[in-house]
C-alpha cells in the first residue's frame, strides 16, 4: 500500500482509501505518535467535507452497482476477506501492536478473531429473511397475501475507536456488507493505519471497489460523515459525549451507538473466590483497561471480602507490564500521554476524597501499572466516570440486594458480571441488573461475536453481534398482494 511503502520516511502521510485505491490528501496534518516510544507513526490529514463527499459518492455508486447481487456472492466476498486476514494475521497484529501499543499476544488474538468474525458474517448473509403475515386475521384481509423482507439502507457511515482497530471496524464492515450495503469508515486517528490495511486486504481479495471506503481525521470528518445526506445509516462506537454530538449531526436517520461504560463485576458470598479474582483481574487490567467493558467497579459481599481482596491483589500484582513485542506481556502503554494523564488524575481525585490504594498505580511515560483502590466514595470520578485504564475499585456490599443497587448506581449500562453458585441469584441479577448484556461466572470483558451486544442508559442503543448487527443495518419492507381472483 502507498502508506506502507513510505513508512521509512520521517512523516508518513496517511491516505484515504476510496474506490479501491489509496488517495493522498492535501493540507496540514496531525502527527500520530507511537505510545511505546513517542516516535512519529504518520501524519493524519482531515478528509473533511470534500473527502467525505468523494467517499460517499463512490460508496453510493458501488451500492447501486451491487444492490442486486445474490446473497451467496456477498458471502463469498466475506469468506475471501476472512482468508486474506488469516493469511496476513501476523503482519496485521504487528501493526496493531506498534500503532496503539497493544501487547503482541492480544494483538494476534484480535487479528485472528477478525477473520472468524468475517466468516460469521458470511454465514449471516445467507440467513437474512422476512416472514409471511396473517392478513386474514381481520375480515378485510381475507384472500390477501402479505410478506416482509429485510433490505439494506444503502450507504452506511461508521465511526470507530482506536482500542480494537480490527475487531471494532469489522463489527461494522462485515454486517454492512452481508446486508447488501456499502460502508464508509472513519476510524479513530490511531486506528487509521490498521483500517487502511483492512480495506486494502478485503478489496484485493475480491470485494468490489467502493463497498469499503476509509476517510481519515478527527471530529470534523466524523461529523461530516454522520451528517452527510448521502449516508443512510450511521453506526458508532466510542465515548458518550461523542455519541451525543454525532447523533445531533446525523439527524433523522438510522443511528446505532455503543457508548461509554463503567462495568460492575459483582462477587456474591457463594462464589468461587479464586476463579472470580483471576477472571476479574484479567478483565480489569489486560489491554491496559482500554476496553469499554473492562472491569472497573468490583462489588463483593462482606463475608468473602477479605479472601477476595487478598486473591485480587495477588492477581493484580502478577500482571506483567513489559515490552509490547514480548508474548508474556499483559499490559503495555496507554494510547497516549493524555490518556495516562486522565487515568492518574482520576486516581488522584479518588485519593483526595478519602480512597486508599491497595495496589498503587505507577506511571512511566504512557505506561500505567495496575491499580486497586478501596474506600472510593460514590461522588469520585472513578465511581461515576469511565476510567478506560488499568484501575479497579473494590467495594463491599452487605448482601446481594445491596450489591445489585451498587452495580446499578451508574449512568452507564453496557455489560456486567455476577459470580455466584446460586441459580436464583443469577436469575435475579438477569432481571434487575441494568445492562445490555450480563455474564454469570465470567467477567465483564468477555465477549463473543454472535450474541447481541449493546448498552442501556448512557451506554447507547442498538445491538452488535453478527445477526443482530445485520438487523440493525437493514430495514423491513412490506409487500401486500391482492390476487386477481380475490374479492
Amino acid at each position: 500500500m502507498t502508506e506502507a511503502a513510505t513508512e521509512g520516511t520521517a512523516q508518513v502521510r496517511l491516505p484515504a482509501f476510496v474506490g479501491g485505491e489509496t488517495r493522498l490528501q492535501k493540507g496540514s496534518g496531525v502527527e500520530l505518535l507511537r505510545p511505546q516510544d513517542g516516535s512519529i507513526r504518520g501524519l493524519l490529514v482531515e478528509s473533511g467535507e470534500s473527502g467525505v463527499d468523494e467517499a460517499v459518492a463512490d460508496a453510493r455508486r458501488a451500492y447501486l452497482e451491487n444492490r442486486h447481487v445474490a446473497s451467496h456472492q456477498r458471502a463469498a466476498w466475506l469468506q475471501a476477506g476472512a482468508a486474506a486476514l488469516r493469511e496476513h494475521a501476523e503482519a496485521i497484529a504487528a501493526a496493531i501492536s506498534t500503532d496503539i501499543g497493544k501487547p503482541i499476544r492480544a494483538a494476534l488474538f484480535e487479528a485472528r478473531r477478525g477473520a472468524d468474525l468475517l466468516e460469521g458474517c458470511a454465514a449471516a448473509a445467507l440467513d437474512i429473511h422476512g416472514e409471511v403475515l396473517p392478513l386474514d386475521a381481520v375480515p378485510a384481509g381475507r384472500g390477501l397475501l402479505g410478506f416482509t423482507r429485510r433490505v439494506p439502507y444503502g450507504v452506511v457511515g461508521a465511526v470507530t475507536p482506536f482500542n480494537a482497530p480490527v475487531n471494532l471496524v469489522l463489527q461494522k464492515v462485515g454486517p454492512a456488507i452481508a446486508a447488501g450495503n456499502a460502508i464508509v469508515v472513519k476510524p479513530a486517528p490511531m486506528g487509521t493505519p490498521v483500517a487502511l490495511r483492512l480495506a486494502e486486504a478485503m478489496t484485493a481479495a475480491g470485494l468490489p471497489t467502493g463497498l469499503f471506503n476509509v476517510v481519515t481525521g478527527g471530529r470534523e470528518t466524523a461529523a461530516a460523515l454522520a451528517g452527510h445526506p448521502g449516508v443512510d445509516a450511521v453506526t458508532f462506537t466510542g465515548g458518550t459525549e461523542a455519541g451525543d454530538a454525532l447523533a445531533r449531526a446525523a439527524g433523522a436517520k438510522r443511528f446505532a451507538a455503543e457508548l461509554g461504560s463503567n462495568a460492575a463485576n459483582v462477587v456474591l458470598a457463594d462464589a468461587d473466590v479464586a476463579t472470580a479474582a483471576k477472571k476479574i483481574a484479567g478483565a480489569a487490567f489486560e489491554a491496559s483497561g482500554q476496553q469499554c467493558i473492562s472491569a472497573q467497579r468490583v462489588i463483593v459481599e462482606r463475608p468473602i471480602l477479605a479472601a477476595f481482596q487478598e486473591a485480587f491483589v495477588a492477581a493484580a500484582e502478577a500482571m506483567r507490564v513489559g515490552p509490547i513485542d514480548d508474548p508474556d506481556t499483559d499490559l503495555g502503554p496507554l494510547v497516549s500521554a493524555a490518556a495516562a494523564d486522565r487515568v492518574m488524575a482520576m486516581v488522584e481525585d479518588a485519593v483526595a476524597r478519602g480512597a486508599r490504594c491497595l495496589v498503587e498505580p505507577r506511571r512511566s511515560g504512557c505506561v500505567v501499572s495496575p491499580g486497586v483502590l478501596v474506600d472510593v466514595p460514590r461522588d469520585a470520578r472513578l465511581w461515576r466516570e469511565e476510567v478506560f485504564g488499568p484501575i479497579a475499585v473494590l467495594t463491599p456490599a452487605a448482601d446481594a440486594e445491596e450489591a445489585l443497587a451498587l452495580a446499578n448506581d451508574s449512568p452507564f449500562g453496557l455489560q456486567g458480571a455476577v459470580f455466584t453458585a446460586s441459580l436464583d441469584a443469577a436469575l435475579r441479577f438477569s432481571e434487575a441488573f441494568e445492562v445490555g448484556s450480563l455474564w454469570v461466572n465470567e467477567a465483564s470483558r468477555f465477549r463473543l461475536d454472535m450474541y447481541p451486544f449493546g448498552g442501556v442508559k448512557r451506554s447507547g442503543f442498538g445491538r452488535e453481534g453478527v445477526r443482530y448487527a445485520v438487523e440493525e443495518l437493514t430495514q423491513v419492507r412490506f409487500t401486500g398482494i391482492r390476487s386477481g381472483g380475490a374479492a
